[in-house]
């Protein structure tokens, strides 16, 4: 096991590395920054002593060490917009992005295992076809549509949740969070069922199919003939089995719920990660955007990380191949 934690850590680092490079040259490339700082009136002299002062003169891999040499000791640069360190303006809008994907997560899960294990038991069940029906829905619908539908139910029609905001929230230990307070919860739910929809689908698939294939091994027959209970052959035995592919999904369905919640941010007015990147690309605010960007690869790496150790404590055989 430790030797599996120092490889992927070694690997997560080297993924770091060239990711920055990539998000610095590309950033780089979207526009000149200076069209920010520059306001009607000023002299060329007077943009050119400002290009030269923020070092927007110096070639691109100059920029880059000196973004790296920065980078190492936590410093990813100035927002633009808000005079404040881009780190500390994301890590700021990242507890509601991060409590929105976790929330959102858990209803998938919730929802999506015991539907997808209901399936695979009963295939040819009418319930069976129409959850497999609903599964197709959730990849099919446009997320933004599910969204302004939901809106236009729950909250014109219906009056019982609101539409936007995310509502008051609670410190615990200096984070603030909604899920403690019952109008946090209201503001919260329907950014989160839009948010679950597409991962719930998944899961629901995936374990309706883990759960049929199982059920047609030998070892399934041998439990069966010792006289095993059906709900204990199915929770203790091949639950585990189809266990490994739902972490998979679940880790990769996680990073990209906290990644890409721009369209549902966008919508329900959450203020999280999603909406800052896009007002910030809109302004070209360079360290903004490149702090977004590395610290979303943080917590790809962080989460593949955690799936290969899950890996190895779900799969006796991981563990040996990872120490011979």
């Amino acid at each position: 096991m430790g030797s599996l934690l120092v490889s992927r850590l070694w690997q997560s680092v080297l993924m770091l590395l060239v990711m920055s490079a990539i998000v610095f040259t590309g950033v780089y490339m979207l526009g000149d920054p200076m069209t920010t700082f520059v306001f009607p009136g000023m002299s060329p002299e007077a943009v050119e002593k400002m290009r030269r002062d923020l070092g927007f003169d110096q070639p691109l891999y100059v920029q880059y060490a000196q973004f790296l040499r920065a980078a190492v000791q936590g410093d990813l640069g100035v927002s633009f917009t808000y005079s404040e360190p881009a780190i500390k303006v994301i890590l700021q809008r990242l507890p509601a992005t991060f409590e929105l994907a976790c929330v959102a997560m858990l209803i998938a899960l919730v929802v999506g295992v015991p539907l997808g294990m209901y399936a695979g038991l009963n295939p040819k069940r009418r319930v069976s076809r129409a959850i497999m029906g609903f599964s197709v829905l959730g990849f099919s619908i446009p997320g933004f549509w599910v969204a302004l539908m939901l809106i236009v139910v729950f909250s014109v029609q219906l009056g019982w949740l609101p539409t936007s905001g995310r509502g008051p929230t609670v410190a615990v230990f200096g984070v603030p969070l909604s899920v403690l307070t019952l109008d946090g919860w209201r503001h919260l739910l329907l950014p989160a069922l839009n948010l679950a929809l597409f991962p719930l689908a998944l899961i629901l698939r995936l374990t309706r199919a883990g759960v049929v294939e199982n059920m047609r091994l030998d070892y399934v027959r041998f439990l069966r003939a010792k006289g095993l209970q059906p709900s204990r052959i199915m929770f203790f035995h091949v639950l585990k089995n189809v266990a490994i592919p739902i972490v998979t999904v679940t880790g990769l369905s996680f990073g990209s719920l906290l990644a890409f919640a721009v369209v549902t941010e966008t919508i329900f007015a959450w203020p999280g990660m999603g909406k800052l990147i896009v007002d910030a690309i809109a302004v070209l605010d360079r360290p903004v955007v490149v702090a977004y960007i590395l610290v979303t690869c943080l917590i790809f790496a962080t989460l593949n990380l955690l799936m290969d150790l899950a890996y190895a404590a779900l799969d006796p055989r991981v563990r040996l191949a990872v120490s011979s």
